[in-house]
């Protein structure tokens, strides 16, 4: 009854009342837990957890315990696996375990904050010290409608926050430096706060910022961004440079976001979570300068934003030579409904179906046939669920992990 009810083009602004006595009730129930501690949040529509990641083990790193809570995991010095398929969990369970991190006695909470949060006041009773924004793209218009709305919801977390650490290049950032109390802005082109002499590799990625020497054992553009964000953090915390720089340096991964799979195998495979239009197409630019072939895996959730799937479906033709579109968390919309989209996409970029355009709907399936079709030399590009535990089908969940399913056919193939 539920899943007929969110068809229902009203249905996410006649709940707003019930999540907000929800959010209400969390509070009192387990004392305002938030209130305990210093709550730094994190938003935007890419790189929320990497970064969430960064601050937390930068201020661990330091000598203060800090909590966290992301889309991966969640805990303070031993992380649990976030197991539901949610950023932000709901006002009660988030309450419980905001409770549990202060009842450990730490300091800091690194906390992960969707629209979807923000919309219906799940972080109502949670006062935000800083707030970081990352960046903001094409995504959740299934809920939000519009950019726009998708936006001014997220602004509701800097008005919220006492001071904000806003991505200059991105263009949303006009509109939250008017709403936010106190800010700094960074970015590579534009901001207040820039990294000069960037180095990119497979293995990470290099800067000096300030006279700080800052290196992430994560690669991509986008980690110049999430990592300069955490410093800034660090910087307004008052952390050392030395402490800093070691936060940053010594996270030797996050689970799920451009993982490098190494198994002894004479090609590269790297899982990660994208999914968003904007988070695929940094993905390859990160990999841009890879000499042989790019193979790629990928699929759609069901029941979410239906209106990225051809534009994911282009920019994997545009960039891969080989594309292989199989499941994601289909739920209970239909597969082949679902491939159909990526598939109109993918030959618009000049891929054929049959040739360098496979469509293969079981997940195990298509990632094994992607290993066997590597060559020394390729990348295999395994996108969408990074870190989940589960793939959700019509009848429910199943045990899934793509870094698991990857490693064991690798070790096949020896």
């Amino acid at each position: 009854m539920k899943k007929l009810l969110e068809k229902l083009p009203f249905y996410n602004q006649a709940v707003l009342p019930y999540h907000y006595a929800q959010a209400v009730t969390a509070g009192v129930k387990y004392g305002f837990p938030g209130k305990k501690l210093r709550v730094i949040a994190v938003t935007g529509t890419n790189g929320k957890t990497s970064t969430c990641f960064m601050i937390w083990h930068m201020l661990n790193s330091a000598g203060h315990k800090t909590g966290l809570m992301t889309t991966v995991a969640y805990g303070v010095e031993k992380l649990k696996p976030e197991l539901n398929h949610m950023t932000t969990v709901d006002a009660l369970t988030l309450n419980k375990r905001i409770r549990e991190i202060a009842d450990e006695k730490a300091e800091f909470l690194v906390l992960e904050v969707t629209s979807h949060a923000l919309a219906e006041f799940r972080i109502l009773n949670i006062p935000v010290e800083i707030a970081v924004f990352t960046n903001l793209t094409h995504e959740h218009l299934d809920y939000h409608k519009t950019l726009e709305n998708y936006r001014n919801t997220k602004g509701k977390l800097f008005k919220k926050a006492k001071f904000s650490i806003l991505n200059a290049d991105d263009p949303a950032t006009k509109y939250y430096e008017e709403i936010a109390h106190d800010y700094i802005t960074y970015g590579i082109k534009n901001g207040e706060k820039r990294p000069e002499n960037i180095e990119l590799s497979v293995k990470g990625v290099k800067y000096l910022y300030h006279s700080m020497n800052i290196e992430t054992k994560i690669p991509g553009e986008f980690n110049v961004y999430n990592s300069l964000a955490a410093v800034l953090v660090g910087e307004k915390l008052g952390l050392s440079k030395a402490e800093i720089e070691n936060g940053i340096k010594t996270l030797e991964n996050v689970e799920g976001r451009m993982n490098i799979i190494d198994e002894g195998q004479p090609f590269t495979v790297i899982v990660d979570y994208a999914h968003a239009p904007d988070a695929i197409e940094k993905v390859f630019d990160s990999v841009k300068n890879h000499k042989g072939r790019i193979i790629s895996v990928h699929g759609g959730a069901g029941r979410r934003d239906p209106s990225t799937r051809r534009i994911r479906g282009e920019i994997l033709g545009k960039y891969s030579d080989i594309v292989i579109i199989t499941e994601d968390d289909s739920r209970d919309e239909d597969p082949e409904k679902i491939a159909a989209g990526f598939i109109e996409g993918a030959k618009k970029a000049g891929k054929t179906l049959g040739k360098d355009l496979i469509k293969e709907l079981d997940r195990e399936k298509a990632i094994k046939l992607a290993l066997a079709t590597a060559k020394k030399g390729d990348l295999v590009l395994i996108l969408g669920k990074g870190h989940e535990k589960t793939i959700l089908r019509a009848d429910g969940p199943h045990p899934f992990e793509d870094i698991k399913i990857t490693k064991k056919y690798l070790n096949k193939l020896k």
